[in-house]
């Protein structure tokens, strides 16, 4: 269970392409601590999520490069166990330190059962290329914006039906639903030859990059409507400079594989993610800063 390997898939750096999902959810939790905050980021990035990689992994049995791994080593039966560990420290940290938040409890019970839904064999979402699309960017999104509301707020689950709750929450998962087909456009042969039809696969490589760069401006254009509606009209403008840098890259690359296929590949998937996730995450740590007057008490301004 402890070989060097098995520590490998959990791929605890990977959280950090999750992490402003999270620092988005801080925005819209009105009852804030510094230890939930801490506890709640720790529950998610280094127990829940590499819990799901690391299941994901030991059923797929890739050969070649996966997220945040280029060359993943072989796995064995230790590692499902050490998945089913990390899951259990996760959930068991949540009673700790949310105690009496059972909403909080089920709704991370309800993320775990939907990621291994994705892979074991008995379901396998993953060869379903609609299907698997909306429930990986559902989950990974607005849920886990709702799983941060909950569990920050201890409220009750109705109250993530609310505008202000909802709206994020979807908008979360409109980026990912964008962004999703991105990270399998170099794992074509790898998911064709175990039957895994995925939405890139469907797409194409030119149709994955064109899906990819409709949805995030529509998705774009709904995060700036929703800035201009619930905070003020200069986030929805930050906002899209804060994504230039993520733009610029990603037309410079398609531009790249326009002319040669191969560039479609794990290294330049990887800088795409790296990039857009310290867009995304440094603005949402400014909106949470701003928006909350976290910055005029430190005295920044």
């Amino acid at each position: 269970m402890f070989k060097t390997s098995n520590w490998l898939h959990l791929r605890v750096h990977f959280s950090y392409f999750l992490l402003p999902i999270y620092l988005f959810a801080l925005s819209i939790s009105p009852n804030l601590s510094e230890g939930g905050l801490l506890w709640m980021l720790i529950i998610l990035h280094l127990f829940i999520y590499p819990a799901s990689n690391a299941f994901n992994s030991y059923f797929d049995k890739d050969e070649k490069s996966i997220g945040g791994l280029k060359n993943p080593p072989p796995v064995d039966k230790n590692l499902f166990y050490l998945s089913q560990l990390f899951d259990i420290l996760g959930l068991s940290l949540s009673l700790v330190f949310f105690p009496g938040n059972y909403t909080l409890f089920f709704m991370l019970i309800v993320y775990i059962l939907a990621s291994r839904a994705y892979s074991h064999p008995m379901v396998r979402l993953k060869k379903y290329a609609i299907i698997s699309w909306l429930i990986a960017g559902f989950f990974q999104g607005a849920w886990v914006v709702w799983i941060v509301f909950i569990g920050l707020d201890d409220f009750s689950f109705n109250q993530i039906f609310k505008p202000h709750v909802i709206i994020p929450g979807l908008l979360a998962s409109a980026i990912l639903w964008g962004s999703y087909p991105m990270t399998q456009i170099y794992q074509h042969e790898e998911d064709a030859k175990r039957g895994d039809i995925t939405l890139s696969i469907k797409l194409g490589t030119k149709g994955t990059f064109i899906f990819t760069g409709v949805f995030f401006a529509l998705a774009s254009l709904g995060y700036f409507f929703y800035f201009r509606e619930y905070f003020d009209v200069k986030y929805g403008f930050i906002f899209l400079g804060a994504m230039a840098p993520v733009v610029l890259y990603f037309s410079w690359w398609f531009m790249k594989v326009l002319k040669e296929a191969s560039l479609a590949n794990y290294t330049n998937t990887m800088r795409l993610n790296w990039i857009s996730a310290t867009c995304l995450g440094g603005f949402f740590l400014y909106l949470f800063l701003d928006s909350s007057h976290v910055l005029s008490v430190v005295g920044v301004y």
